[in-house]
């Protein structure tokens, strides 16, 4: 699924120049592939990516959009949803299509206290054990603990894990800063099951 959509991205974004503009996930990604092999990969400023973003800050009890953000309000430290409990984050981006998310919820556990991410993953059922593993040896710590459930009716899995138990958080990040490395945790995480499946073919 990811090799499709980096190609559908490529296609879609090369032209006669030969160049080809991504982030530093998706370059690595390519040049491993070998997907554009006579394109010029041009790496993009990282804390680009989510600059068009759709974001809203909801309330948790009633799920109402209490308003639309920009991008300026991901500049904010993380602990913004510390101070503010009753609410979280909603996020929609392009770039999450390449990972097969719709959108990613963020806020604070109230029971836990950790940062929890909430995505639907638009992956084969069939990958239960693989993604299972996955989660298990890419999420740190001694009280590690995700909610993995096959979602029959859209067809995908919904994840819930604490961002806290990923390698590279820190309690003092931005929450754009949190959100690259949402995403760069779930790009591994499904690139790994992509090559898993590959393997066992």
């Amino acid at each position: 699924m990811l090799q499709k959509q980096i190609q559908q991205y490529i296609s879609k974004q090369v032209n006669e120049g030969k160049e080809l503009e991504v982030y530093a996930e998706e370059k690595a990604y390519i040049e491993k592939q070998g997907l554009a092999n006579d394109v010029t990969l041009i790496e993009k400023d990282p804390t680009t990516r989510f600059q068009d973003a759709y974001i809203e800050r909801c309330d948790k009890e009633t799920e109402e959009t209490l308003s639309e953000e920009s991008f300026a309000f991901l500049q904010q430290p993380i602990d913004y949803l510390q101070k503010h409990k009753n609410e979280f984050l909603y996020l929609e981006s392009n770039w999450l299509e390449v990972i097969g998310v719709d959108g990613i919820t963020f806020e604070v556990n109230d029971v836990f206290g950790t940062y929890d991410v909430m995505v639907g993953l638009k992956l084969q059922k069939k990958f239960d054990a693989t993604l299972k593993e996955n989660l298990r040896s890419e999420l740190q710590g001694d009280e590690v603990r995700f909610e993995l459930m096959f979602n029959q009716n859209d067809g995908v899995w919904d994840l819930n894990f604490p961002l806290d138990y990923v390698d590279g958080f820190q309690a003092e990040m931005s929450l754009e800063e949190a959100y690259r490395l949402i995403y760069r945790f779930l790009f591994t995480l499904v690139e790994k099951v992509e090559n898993r499946s590959q393997e066992a073919n």
